[in-house]
């Protein structure tokens, strides 16, 4: 499970989540009047269509007799049957068609060849962090960085628990947080918070013998 606000954390596949509604977002924002309900629905279920038909695999490809790639589809559907393009030369004065499916179509045709172009870059261009940083431990002091805070907001918390992953390296926290008088707690990621203060060192000393008096 993700930790909140912290969509960066699925990986490849939040990527194409932000690929995905960047291409549609484009398209409606320009063509979208052309666009009744049903039309919607059908233009999103072909953008569907379009990302679930990639291929997963790249194996045995110089084997002619061996299976086509695994898609998505195949998984969700359990068919290998290719879904062929709906006949037609589809341009941009059907938008204006009164054939509706005519519009969708394009649209479609217009979706796949953005998508195509901004999926096909993702694969090659990926950054990764690689300077390892201080740990973040109990009793830091922090500044939450949150989008919807209204402007002049600092809110400060301070970490109470970390999460160290299995290279001991800690990408989550728990918070605590004062807001309108009342204590919460919040699990961040450490990409949310910039560090203000380092906690002091609390290791407890171990427990002295009694003096004899």
């Amino acid at each position: 499970m993700n930790t909140p606000k912290s969509s960066h954390m699925g990986g490849i596949w939040e990527r194409l989540i932000g690929t995905v509604r960047s291409v549609l977002a484009g398209l409606l924002q320009e063509f979208g009047a052309q666009l009744d309900d049903e039309s919607l629905r059908t233009l999103m279920t072909e953008a569907e269509n379009v990302i679930n038909s990639r291929p997963l695999v790249v194996e045995e490809l110089s084997d002619a007799e061996s299976p086509a790639p695994l898609t998505p589809n195949q998984l969700l559907t359990m068919k290998s049957s290719v879904v062929l393009p709906p006949p037609g030369n589809f341009q941009r004065p059907d938008l204006y068609s009164r054939r509706r499916w005519r519009r969708v179509q394009y649209l479609a045709n217009q979706f796949w060849i953005r998508w195509q172009r901004e999926y096909c870059a993702l694969q090659y261009k990926r950054k990764k962090w690689n300077t390892l940083r201080r740990n973040s431990q109990v009793g830091d002091v922090v500044l939450l960085h949150d989008e919807n805070l209204s402007r002049n907001s600092w809110p400060l918390a301070r970490i109470t628990k970390v999460f160290p992953s299995k290279d001991g390296l800690v990408r989550k926290v728990e918070l605590q947080i004062k807001r309108n008088g009342q204590r919460s707690t919040l699990e961040r990621p450490i990409q949310k918070l910039t560090l203000l203060l380092e906690g002091e060192d609390r290791e407890e000393s171990p427990p002295r013998e009694p003096e004899d008096k």
